[in-house]
């Protein structure tokens, strides 16, 4: 039988409604038990039992405004609000003058209190503080002087309210940003399932049509190339996209894909490598590297971008449109090592010194001239036969290359 996942939704924030819903049942009992103790000392009783009356059967009736946000209103916070204040402002009226200036419990006495936190948790500090102003204020009119008792109590609820207001903003901040980092690894294990179904399935298939079709020829190789496209896009695609947003165009007569890629400021640190050479994979081209951001100048990481573009020009100039390169990119501890190799005819001996006797710089400037200037180096292996391989090294403590001026022709 399958297995079922069962998705419970948590909130911070509930665990004080319940508690604030407690505290008001709570403290009203406590209210109506003080006043009982005192009933005969007071000079009205009737006025504070109607009273009670009224805060009884408003506390209870209001017990599901207070279970959470939705329910806890504007309209309701006032009017409660309310009821703190005329309890406290009718104290005088019910009470003795004597126990009113003794510091006597007003009416309400420590329900107010969760007037106030309910302003907190719905609307946090700022809600707290209008709530407990208003709250020092009735206060101060109850007792006519500003005594040492009350100015104790006063600043006590604002404290406290207050800084529970902020403690549940921070809290419903800290939720939003696990919400969101749920979601997040929600969509990459989509993503990481997604991947390899279209592994195991479409980009075989668009492997499979791209070989089978090139090998038959005609209007069937130009059917493998857009097929082999697609692959490599869409391998971009489920592999993370390091390809950052780029304007991708076709040049007619090389029939080969040009990819305008955004270049790192110069001022900023150290960039990825890995995004500036992603745009060179290709149907024909296989970029492999480590899983982690590959890290250098900005300066350096767009000459050594370009001695590896180069190095596949010259791929495609001496080793064919139908030659295979691959691309490998090495971070080791003492710098970055990037290996261009190709399976095409190689190199004769003495041909690189030939070349640049006769003028076509290609691998002295565009390759070896770029990497010197980076302090870098740049070593060409080949045998006829058997392919070429370039290994492009460039230090990891590079501060200010000089970046090459123009684009040399090819070898």
């Amino acid at each position: 039988m399958a297995k079922r996942e069962r998705v419970i939704r948590m909130s911070v924030e509930q665990p004080l409604w319940r508690a604030l819903t407690a505290y008001r049942v709570l403290t009203m009992l406590y209210a109506i038990g003080l006043f009982s103790t005192a009933y005969g000392k007071f000079a009205r009783p009737w006025l504070a039992v109607a009273y009670y009356v009224v805060l009884c059967l408003w506390t209870l009736a209001t017990l599901p405004k207070v279970a959470n946000a939705a329910s806890c209103t504007k309209p309701f916070l006032a009017v409660d609000l309310t009821v703190a204040l005329v309890g406290i402002l009718i104290t005088p009226l019910a009470d003795t003058h004597e126990r009113v200036l003794s510091g006597g419990p007003t009416l309400p006495s420590v329900w107010t209190a969760g007037s106030v936190l309910a302003y907190a948790v719905r609307g946090g500090w700022r809600w707290a503080a209008f709530a407990s102003t208003a709250v020092a204020v009735a206060n101060l009119v109850e007792r006519g002087t500003p005594a040492r008792d009350t100015v104790h109590n006063v600043v006590l609820v604002w404290v406290a309210s207050i800084a529970i207001g902020y403690v549940v903003e921070v809290a419903r901040a800290s939720e939003r940003t696990l919400a969101r980092a749920l979601e997040i690894e929600a969509v990459t294990r989509e993503r990481e399932r997604l991947a390899r179904d279209i592994h195991d399935s479409v980009l075989q298939v668009l492997a499979m049509v791209q070989r089978r079709a090139s090998a038959l020829g005609g209007e069937a190789a130009e059917l493998g190339r857009l097929a082999g496209e697609q692959e490599v896009a869409l391998r971009t695609l489920v592999s993370g996209g390091l390809v950052p947003p780029s304007r991708v165009s076709e040049d007619a007569a090389l029939g080969a894909v040009v990819r305008a890629v955004e270049e790192p400021d110069p001022e900023e640190g150290p960039v990825d490598l890995r995004p500036l050479l992603a745009p060179y994979a290709g149907a024909r081209v296989t970029l492999s590297g480590p899983g982690s951001p590959v890290p250098l100048a900005p300066a350096a990481a767009r000459e050594l971008a370009a001695a590896v573009g180069a190095a596949l020009d010259n791929v495609r100039s001496h080793a064919g449109e139908g030659a295979h390169a691959w691309i490998l990119v090495e971070d080791e501890p003492d710098g970055i090592v990037v290996t261009v190799r190709d399976d095409g005819p190689g190199i004769p001996e003495g041909r690189l010194a030939e070349a640049e006797s006769e003028g076509r710089l290609g691998v002295a400037q565009s390759i070896r001239g770029r990497l010197r200037d980076i302090g870098g180096s740049a070593e060409y292996f080949s045998a006829p036969g058997q392919g070429t391989e370039v290994e492009l090294k460039v230090p990891r403590d590079v501060k200010s290359p000089r970046a090459s001026q123009g684009r040399a022709e090819k070898r």
